[in-house]
């Protein structure tokens, strides 16, 4: 496999089309693969100190869902919570916090991510599905 066809096959894995960076969205008719994204995004976290990094799957007027990999203990600080948006978890374990509760949420489950300021942390390398309306 040469660099070019190496490249191009990390680019679908990843999610995205060949030649488009790793930033731009997927055009509305192209389907995403939750497992594989969640793979390779965890596959690249050793590449980013913070410990996360994440992949926009869909932007539009009303709505944007984010597929985000943080590894084992790391966090999402607290930040303000979107009118409406849910979390996904597509493989690992994560505990989102909100006031003074904690829901702890495994692959296949999904819950409103509540109308408060909110945390999420990784128990094992994660990837989570956020989904987040646009208002």
């Amino acid at each position: 496999m040469t660099g070019t066809e190496a490249e191009q096959e990390a680019a679908r894995r990843a999610g995205r089309e060949p030649g488009r960076s790793e930033h731009e969205t997927h055009p509305r008719s192209e389907m995403v693969v939750l497992a594989e994204l969640a793979d390779a995004l965890i596959a690249d976290l050793r590449h980013h100190p913070a410990g996360r990094t994440a992949k926009t799957v869909l932007s539009g007027t009303v709505m944007r869902a984010v597929v985000i990999a943080l590894q084992e203990g790391a966090e999402m600080a607290e930040h303000d919570s979107p009118s409406a948006a849910t979390l996904y978890v597509i493989k690992g374990k994560v505990t989102l916090r909100a006031g003074e509760r904690d829901w702890t949420i495994y692959p296949g489950q999904l819950i409103p991510v509540p109308p408060q300021r909110h945390a999420v942390l990784a128990h094992t390398d994660s990837a989570i599905l956020l989904t987040v309306a646009l208002h």
